[in-house]
């Protein structure tokens, strides 16, 4: 079998920091692969050179199997601020949406030639349901507000555009750039289902291992310019990448020893400078080449200090907050207790930035008490980062905060060594900020939080832009951190792993204590929107955060005379609808009709797409009202 794309020998560089150098691999049909990598590794220079944004350098070659079509979603997506949702998805399939505005301009005219090129290319490029098709995934994405201009929505919403003009383009390979940031959990559960089970083929970077385990049979890890591959999910990755780095140690020490024999050899035998021993003097500059190797050069190491935590944290009492009528928090009673860990969940615009800002006390509540202990110290890890300076240097940004650093032993060090334990090496503490990567410079916001001793940690999507790695040391540091956490964030993995009950925002200002995992949580709420069949067939689940005494056994619903009657009316008009289709299909496809016969049924088979369209969602809609 032929690959789907084969790359050979690509080669990267920025500046004089080679990102990869020679990397070869191909993608079979169906392949369904992850790119894992540390931040600034080139993950997103690799799958912009893929997609055709740059060209290979060097001898560097790409090839696709022919007519593949590639879909391409970028981390950073960008939309014409000037359009709407619904134009800027409609130009997304240029293909189709060329052949949708040649079909109208030829059905306006009287030019018989090319409307009749108009019709076989919106037949080839079945064009006469693109209309449907967006607006279909549209809803699916709950993008409900077509007319909105694309300069008016948040960064969610514009990625969510983003993501459906990706699914409107119907591509054969797909190649996503951090597909999940940004989009609630409803969106990254429908995505995930999609892609895992779709016959489409995908190379994608993501930090949100669920969403890469159960999707992706394939892994590609870039690690120190070279790539190594896995045939298998990210669990099997775990455990392989171990016995690749456990052996590559093993090689590394025995090189250094001979590394050491041979240098003494370099150096005590005359005839080494003389040109009689060429291939020994090249076998122990390859020697040298493996000695060199540095293992622990990528390992993040967070241990910052915790200032003292007192007994007394946050007690909040009736703590209510609106803009104008809207509650967004409403009589919230709490009291934090010592090292406990929270993750805060809810839909955009339920107020979870909002209670963010009152509990450090940025906002005032309407009413309400917050008392906040004198021991407390917040450190703040905001969702939408900090505003640097671009003129400043990696080194200018911590030295603005210290001059040095307490660590968890006691000890103070200096910034240079803090800086390389968040793998930022001496080599990098003159670059300016405005030439760090996306993660790079959230792994940096991140070293300015953790290096005031918070005691109090807020972190508001902290996973967005964080590469799987530093995402793993950084999970490993809270699990063990001495002081309160609150976690807003979409990753179920993150929460599952870290947080120990939820604070589950509900809309109208209301505030539920879940006692449970995040990923409970929302399997709860899913089997409780499900319909009556799958309730049983899993069992009866309490809904999420509900009495389970207030709960009643649903009777399936009898269909009423009108119903009845409106299906069967429903049944006869698409079987009509079918026949004139026929009949229009027959007039389209003969020749010799007259343009005016063929524009007049043209637009006629448009009419009976659409109907039949509503026709049968209303008839769906009957059907599971009578099994519910």
């Amino acid at each position: 079998m032929a690959a789907f794309l084969q790359a050979d020998n690509l080669t990267k560089t920025y500046g004089d920091k080679v990102l990869f150098r020679d990397i070869s691999f191909h993608i079979e049909q169906g392949d369904k692969v992850a790119l894992v990598a540390s931040n600034g590794s080139g993950k997103t220079s690799l799958l912009h050179v893929l997609s055709g944004g740059e060209s290979p350098e060097g001898q560097g070659s790409i090839k696709f199997l022919k007519d593949v079509r590639v879909g391409y979603l970028q981390q950073d997506p960008v939309l014409d601020s000037r359009l709407t949702v619904t134009e800027q998805v409609q130009r997304a399939n240029q293909s189709v949406w060329q052949a949708v505005k040649a079909y109208n301009r030829a059905a306006a005219g009287t030019d018989k030639k090319k409307l009749e090129k108009a019709i076989n290319d919106m037949d080839r490029l079945n064009g006469w349901n693109y209309d449907n098709l967006i607006t279909r995934v549209l809803t699916r994405l709950g993008l409900n507000f077509p007319d909105k201009k694309i300069g008016s929505l948040s960064g969610g919403e514009r990625k969510k555009v983003a993501l459906a003009g990706l699914l409107v383009q119907e591509a054969d390979l797909l190649i996503l750039d951090e597909p999940t940031n940004h989009l609630d959990v409803e969106v990254i559960e429908y995505l995930e289902e999609y892609l895992a089970t779709s016959s489409k083929t995908i190379l994608m970077v993501t930090h949100d291992r669920y969403f890469l385990d159960r999707v992706c049979n394939n892994i590609f890890e870039l690690d120190n310019g070279c790539l190594y591959t896995y045939k298998g999910n990210y669990s099997y990755f775990l455990e392989k990448r171990e016995e690749r780095l456990a052996n590559t140690a093993a090689e590394t020490d025995k090189a250094r020893n001979l590394y050491r024999r041979e240098l003494e050899w370099i150096r005590s035998t005359p005839c080494a400078r003389t040109g009689k021993s060429k291939s020994r003097i090249e076998s122990f500059k390859e020697l040298k080449s493996k000695a060199d190797v540095r293992l622990d050069a990528k390992k993040m190491t967070i241990d910052p200090g915790i200032a003292r935590l007192g007994g007394k944290i946050i007690h909040s009492k009736a703590l209510s907050f609106s803009y104008g009528e809207k509650w967004i928090i409403k009589d919230f009673t709490y009291n934090f207790a010592r090292y406990e860990k929270i993750g805060i969940i809810g839909g955009n615009g339920a107020g979870k930035s909002t209670f963010l800002k009152l509990i450090t006390g940025e906002l005032a509540p309407v009413s309400g008490t917050l008392q906040t202990g004198e021991t407390v110290r917040f450190g703040f890890y905001r969702q939408e980062g900090i505003a640097f300076d671009p003129q400043d240097t990696i080194f200018d940004v911590v030295h603005n905060i210290a001059e040095t650093v307490l660590m968890a032993d006691g000890t103070r060090v200096p910034l240079n060594t803090f800086l390389n334990r968040f793998l930022f090496p001496p080599s990098t503490h003159r670059i300016k900020v405005e030439k760090l990567s996306g993660g790079e410079k959230r792994r940096l916001y991140l070293l300015t939080v953790l290096m005031k001793n918070p005691n109090f940690l807020i972190l508001d999507e902290p996973t967005n832009d964080l590469d799987i790695l530093t995402l793993n040391v950084l999970e490993e540091y809270l699990e063990h951190f001495k002081g309160c956490l609150l976690i807003v964030s979409h990753d179920r993995y993150f929460l599952d792993k870290l947080a120990d009950h939820l604070f589950v925002f509900e809309g109208n200002g209301h505030i539920r204590d879940y006692p449970g995992k995040s990923s409970e949580y929302y399997s709860a709420v899913k089997l409780e929107n499900a319909p009556a069949q799958e309730k049983e067939a899993n069992g009866k689940a309490k809904p999420a955060g509900k009495d389970p005494g207030s709960e009643r056994s649903a009777a399936p619903k009898k269909m009423t005379y009108r119903q009845q009657k409106r299906m069967e009316a429903l049944e006869e008009t698409i079987q009509e609808l079918d026949r004139e289709r026929t009949e229009l299909e027959k007039i389209l496809s003969e020749p010799g009709r007259s343009l005016k016969e063929i524009t007049r049924a043209s637009v006629r088979m448009g009419e009976i797409l659409s109907k039949q369209e509503q026709n049968w969602a209303e008839l769906l809609d009957l059907e599971g009202q009578s099994d519910g």
